[in-house]
């Protein structure tokens, strides 16, 4: 009888839970990775939106610098006058540029632009062909 009970005896089946738990081990470090991925892009998206503002507030203070010079009667190199309006351009970055336009009467002055724009030229991409409505 004894002999009946260890030939029926079989061990347990570890295959389906070993292969799910190589599956749940897989899944989490995909998920890891993806998460890791994530981050570092945010860390440069952070860094360039750090550098971007740092840029803009060295340029803004350059600009109040010149502003400061012109309400004290002084003319700074690179500001141009026409009809009472002085402007002039502090450099953000390669491509941006702060630029200020200042009317002054007196001892009050009234901004009339203090803007960040582009100083590249802009280039259009033709190379991709949109269809123009015609038929064929």
């Amino acid at each position: 009888m004894e002999r009946e009970k260890q030939k029926r005896f079989s061990p347990p089946a570890v295959g389906g839970v070993s292969l799910l738990a190589a599956f749940a081990v897989l899944c989490l470090t995909v998920f890891a990775l993806l998460c890791l991925s994530t981050v570092r892009a945010d860390i440069r998206l952070a860094d360039a939106s750090a550098r971007s503002v740092e840029e803009y507030y060295a340029a803004d203070c350059e600009a109040q610098e010149i502003l400061t010079r012109l309400r004290a009667g002084e003319m700074p190199e690179g500001v141009t006058v026409s009809d009472g309006v002085y402007s002039y351009s502090c450099p953000l970055s390669d491509t941006r540029a702060l630029k200020v336009s200042v009317r002054l009467e007196g001892a009050d002055y009234t901004v009339l632009r203090w803007q960040t724009v582009p100083t590249g030229e802009w280039e259009s991409d033709n190379t991709l062909e949109v269809w123009d409505g015609t038929e064929f």
